[in-house]
């Protein structure tokens, strides 16, 4: 319902005071495409909608884990909270869930109705459309928290001028009360997955933040000190990092300069949705020297910093990319020196789910009472909603199995890791028979503090499982997370003590794509997608360089000169630059005095090649004179007077030969011969299926071809 210069779409206000009456920024098609779906799409069906279209546009703006960036915030009901920037609503609803009011602002009017139309049974959200410079003045000035969810990287964009981030960042605090927060989650300039081969998310292009975006463009992110350096020179004194792990858009973790991540912590690192990448190194690995090096917070991907008094939360972990009533998120609260670990329901479908782990921790108590094994302490609470949420004593000063198990791998210690992993095993037996298994009885989930192990985590159960199959879930998820540990000879004898050859490997995988499937399943019967499924889905490539070196192997372009002596290496070189296209070559060969006969080489292994032509001073050569000049090595297939011809080229030194004293007297220096061809590279198994081929339409057409 709209009303003078107000509309209403359920509950949600959409106010056009501002609204200059037409849209400057659209993604056109898929914002249509995107208006549609939520008006007749339901929000607890968008996974299966995101699953449907694939794309990278239906992922961004409806994935209900866009919202995990905000949804750790100590937001609550007697809260006012201003969104800058709101789009198409990914935050929103989390927002508007809970706090007392939320206020949006955005340029769009098409984003505003799609954040409307999906959130339209809030009735504490009202969106102000047009130009935020327009909008500002009438704001008020008394918000506990203003929300710049990717938006403070467009800060010339919405203000202009020369200091437009400053300028922008200022005008901003005046619309925060004095204890209030600002929030801003933008890509760190200097991300590591910039330096491993991920394009820049805003133009698109590789490097340009490292580059410091020498074309320009809409956006610019920032460095931690140059992030710093803008709050510092705003009169900004009190600030707080965290660090959105992979990124602030997808985050699973938060971590916080209180709360660094551990060595091996960070490895879900394939995170190209939008666009194909490089795999330039092992993220894993560099983030794990970053760590030891204490240099994570510089290299983080993302930031989020919130200004104002500092939160208890250290860091949030998002377990929600799982059935509902299956979503948790665990936060480490800090206060006085002491840690406390806490999980909520990320939905209240979940509650059954932590009002569970009261239950395993009784269970497991009684179970291994007398081992070696204790059991992390739990004691279930209520919020004021009435949602269970368990609080969980966190170890001060612990290591994981893991991390004691890998220092025995780095030292080739074997006696220390047979030690360790027979403690184990022991621990995986104690009293097993009748009871439940922990199926997550994995080697990061116990704590080591001295002589003391502790289970810290018991939210799977199965009475379906040996201690055995325990164990070897256990070995085999340690090894294939990383090859260097599948490798290691102390790893290879458990395994093979254990009987886990490549079949059981293959048994186990299979094993863990039916648990996968359970943990996605909604009890209507629908099912999410996990995020590394959607990113095959949408079909972007992670190319890595040794992929691209084979390709430049490919490419390798030789020239010869002949000067009356023949070909010789000595007057030979590499015209690297001969490749206009993935497969087209378009070598331009200058020639000097006295050349009397130049030989192409298109590549260092059998390939089919069709030439498109070849000029000489100026001019391309006729049949009649590629008849008289032109040579090869291979065998031309299909040739005839109006068709460029085809070349088979069975060797691995394939070369194209172009008289140039047949043709009229030979070069003068700087001329140049130029060489069109496209190419297409083949496999042992490629050319011996064409050699058979040819072979038998030679027997049974008589196929002509000629060498």
């Amino acid at each position: 319902m709209q009303t003078g210069r107000t509309e209403k779409i359920g509950n949600v206000v959409l106010d056009y005071s501002h609204y200059p009456e037409q849209d400057f920024y659209c993604d056109g098609a898929s914002e249509d495409a995107l208006l549609e779906l939520v008006k007749t799409i339901p929000p607890r069906e968008y996974p299966q909608e995101i699953y449907k279209a694939a794309s990278w546009e239906v992922l961004y703006h409806l994935s209900d884990l866009r919202e995990n960036i905000v949804g750790w915030l100590p937001v609550d009901k007697s809260m006012k909270v201003l969104e800058i920037g709101s789009g198409c609503g990914a935050i929103t609803g989390s927002l508007a869930q809970k706090a007392g009011s939320v206020t949006c602002v955005d340029l769009s009017k098409k984003r505003s109705l799609i954040n409307a139309y999906r959130h339209q049974d809030c009735d504490n959200v009202t969106i102000h459309v047009g130009n935020f410079s327009d909008i500002e003045p009438d704001l008020p000035t008394d918000y506990d928290f203003v929300c710049l969810i990717g938006v403070f990287e467009y800060g010339q964009s919405y203000i202009g001028g020369k200091t437009p981030f400053h300028d922008f960042y200022r005008i901003i605090k005046k619309h925060v009360k004095s204890d209030g927060h600002i929030v801003i989650a933008i890509e760190n300039k200097l991300g590591l997955k910039y330096w491993a081969g991920c394009r820049e998310d805003h133009v698109g292009t590789f490097f340009s933040g490292l580059e410091d975006y020498p074309q320009g463009g809409a956006a610019r992110t920032f460095s931690r000190s140059g992030l710093e350096k803008i709050l510092k020179e705003c009169g900004e004194t009190e600030y707080h990092f965290y660090y959105p792990y992979p990124d602030y858009k997808f985050m699973t973790t938060l971590y916080s300069d209180r709360y660094l991540p551990k060595v091996g912590e960070l490895s879900n690192n394939l995170r190209n949705f939008d666009r194909d990448r490089m795999l330039l190194f092992d993220e894993k690995k560099v983030f794990d020297m970053l760590i030891r090096e204490g240099l994570f917070g510089q290299y983080s991907n993302s930031f989020l910093v919130m200004t104002g008094p500092m939160t208890d939360i250290v860091y949030s972990r998002f377990s929600n990319d799982r059935a509902e009533h299956l979503s948790i998120r665990t936060d480490i609260l800090e206060k006085d020196g002491k840690h406390t670990v806490r999980k909520y329901p990320a939905t209240s479908a979940a509650a059954a789910h932590i009002e569970a782990l009261a239950e395993n921790e009784c269970v497991f108590t009684e179970r291994f009472k007398g081992s070696t094994l204790s059991v992390n302490r739990l004691e279930l609470k209520r919020n004021p909603d009435g949602l269970p949420f368990a609080e969980i004593e966190y170890l001060e000063n612990s290591r994981t199995l893991e991390e004691l198990l890998d220092e025995c791998l780095q030292n080739n210690d074997e006696a220390g890791f047979d030690k360790l992993f027979d403690r184990y095993c022991k621990i995986a037996a104690w009293k097993a028979e009748g009871t439940k298994q922990d199926y997550d009885l994995t080697f990061p989930n116990i704590c080591v503090q001295g002589d003391i192990w502790t289970m810290i985590d018991y939210e799977w159960t199965t009475d379906k499982l040996t201690p055995q199959q325990i164990i070897s879930r256990a070995l085999n998820c340690y090894g294939q997370e990383d090859p260097v540990r599948m490798e290691h000879p102390i790893v290879k004898k458990h395994l093979e003590a254990l009987g886990i050859g490549k079949e059981q490997m293959r048994e186990l995988s299979e094993k863990e794509l039916a648990f996968q499937h359970f943990v996605l399943q909604e009890k209507d019967g629908r099912s999410r997608t996990a995020l590394g499924q959607l990113r095959h889905l949408i079909g972007n490539r992670a190319v890595p360089y040794q992929e691209f070196f084979a390709r430049a192997d490919r490419k390798k372009v030789q020239v010869f000169e002949d000067f009356g002596a023949g070909y010789t290496p000595e007057h030979s070189y590499y015209q690297y630059d001969a490749y206009e296209a993935d497969d087209l070559i378009n070598a331009r060969i200058i020639c000097k005095a006295g050349t009397k006969a130049i030989r192409l080489d298109p590549a260092e292994l059998p390939c089919l090649v069709q030439i498109h032509g070849i000029e000489w001073r100026g001019k391309a050569l006729t049949r009649a004179q590629l008849d008289q000049c032109l040579s090869t090595n291979g065998q031309v297939l299909a040739d005839t007077p109006d068709h460029v011809p085809t070349v088979l080229f069975e060797t691995g030194d394939p070369n194209i030969s172009v008289r140039l004293d047949c043709l009229d007297s030979e070069a003068t220096d700087g001329e140049a011969l130029i060489i069109r061809a496209q190419i297409a590279w083949l496999s042992a198994e490629m050319l011996q299926d064409i050699q058979a081929r040819l072979a038998a339409a030679a027997r049974r057409k008589g196929f002509w071809f000629q060498r």
